[in-house]
């Protein structure tokens, strides 16, 4: 095949010259120190993104990015942020607030520059495999921490937590966990089974740690929607009923061998029936009151909502002397549709499940990288049920880079599957 041979469509990687294929190179490593970084700090991984961003911009064909913003997977998080920049002309709540409130829509458009860049470059699985490093030194980490608190890096809350908190690290496991089964079943089905084994191995090193040293509830919720995504897309009927078997088989061993586990598990009634006694211990019950508080302000504000930054404004409202967590004050409701709901209104919703609903479609297909970005959007949702997580710090920039990177991937894969034949018949 010579150079010649083959023309490019439209939705293939542009020419690019040789200053900026050093850019692109750049720009790799730039996604790769923000992967690693992510699950240690917040500083840095914000310090590269805008070094990513200052090296990728002069690498855009900007013809070709701007047909591909007519795609719903790359205009969504503009119309969105759109959204958010309007409203606040008829928010009730401070300026502070409502600028405050930006920040989390506003990383939402990193995904298509994301998208638009590992769709040229070959290295996406680069970036993720320095993300899976990063979590597997963070998860051995984590059980010396364990053992020795004295090792902790930052003052954290939970024992066995070395860097931010137990919920980030519950999610960056889950997320790798998932991520190696199929690269396990791959190898396993390919007879390698030396690589099986050090798949199993890091799938073992990231839920043990959930198991016995630190875990969100969440999370545990998402590990069972995962299992079930993961046995209806990969597995056989009869290899899906044995798999899910022994998950339930492994899950009463974990109950059984880990207090901690069924402490957690306990804990959510004690929280719902004495939380509002005590607002320390009050998760359960925090989250109802959040979700029942942010209904009735969207039912105030059904289709445009009380405007960006409103939340805190809604609550401030509502507040009573009823008990403590009648007089709570916060800015988020735990519910990323309710989060939405009460700034935006139905309006809001819709963009946002569409946006959902967009992504979850870049990722029908086969192979690795659909499998890592279906993983990524699956477990945003799921865990958005219980958290606001896409408008969170770390569980929202797991999204961006997840979606941006897996589903630059799978464009890559699509653009080079439609390369026209040769005359000969050959590419």
């Amino acid at each position: 095949m010579t150079a010649e041979s083959v023309t490019y469509t439209g939705a293939a990687t542009p020419r690019t010259t040789q200053g900026s294929t050093a850019l692109i190179r750049a720009a790799d490593v730039l996604a790769a120190l923000i992967a690693a970084s992510l699950p240690w700090s917040t500083t840095a991984p914000s310090i590269f993104v805008g070094l990513w961003l200052a090296v990728v911009t002069p690498t855009i064909d900007w013809r070709d990015y701007a047909r591909r913003l007519t795609q719903p997977a790359f205009a969504l998080p503009f119309i969105i942020l759109l959204l958010a920049l309007l409203g606040m002309l008829w928010s009730d709540g401070a300026w502070a607030d409502r600028l405050h409130a930006l920040k989390p829509v506003a990383k939402l458009v990193l995904i298509p520059p994301l998208l638009y860049h590992f769709s040229r470059s070959e290295r996406g699985f680069e970036v993720c495999a320095a993300f899976l490093a990063s979590c597997a030194l963070l998860a051995m980490f984590s059980w010396m921490v364990l053992l020795d608190p004295a090792l902790k890096l930052t003052a954290t809350a939970s024992a066995g937590v070395p860097v931010k908190n137990y919920i980030d690290q519950s999610q960056e496991f889950t997320l790798c966990a998932f991520a190696l089964a199929l690269p396990a079943l791959s190898f396993w089905r390919g007879g390698s089974m030396i690589a099986t084994a050090a798949c199993l191995a890091l799938i073992l090193l990231f839920l043990t740690n959930m198991v016995f040293v630190a875990s969100a509830r969440t999370a545990l919720l998402c590990i069972a929607v995962l299992l079930v995504l993961f046995a209806w897309r990969h597995l056989s009927r009869r290899a899906a009923l044995l798999l899910l078997t022994g998950a339930v088989a492994a899950g009463a061993l974990a109950w059984a061998a880990s207090p901690y586990l069924r402490q957690r598990v306990a804990d959510i009634a004690v929280e719902y029936q004495h939380g509002r006694e005590d607002i320390s211990h009050a998760s359960t019950a925090q989250r109802l009151t959040y979700w029942r508080k942010s209904a009735a302000a969207f039912a105030e504000a059904p289709l445009f909502g009380h405007g960006t930054g409103s939340i805190k404004r809604q609550f401030e409202r509502t507040a009573s002397n009823e008990s403590s967590l009648d007089a709570e004050i916060v800015s988020n409701p735990h519910n990323q549709t309710l989060h939405v709901a009460v700034q935006w209104g139905l309006l809001g919703v819709v963009l946002l499940y569409a946006l959902w609903i967009a992504h979850l479609r870049l990722f029908t297909g086969e192979g690795l990288a659909a499998w890592i970005g279906i993983v990524v959007v699956v477990q945003n949702i799921t865990s958005s049920l219980l958290n606001s997580h896409l408008s969170d710090f770390h569980e929202g920039w797991i999204y961006v880079l997840g979606v941006g990177v897996a589903g630059g991937m799978v464009l890559r894969a699509k653009a080079r599957a439609s390369v026209p034949m040769t005359s000969e018949g050959k590419l």
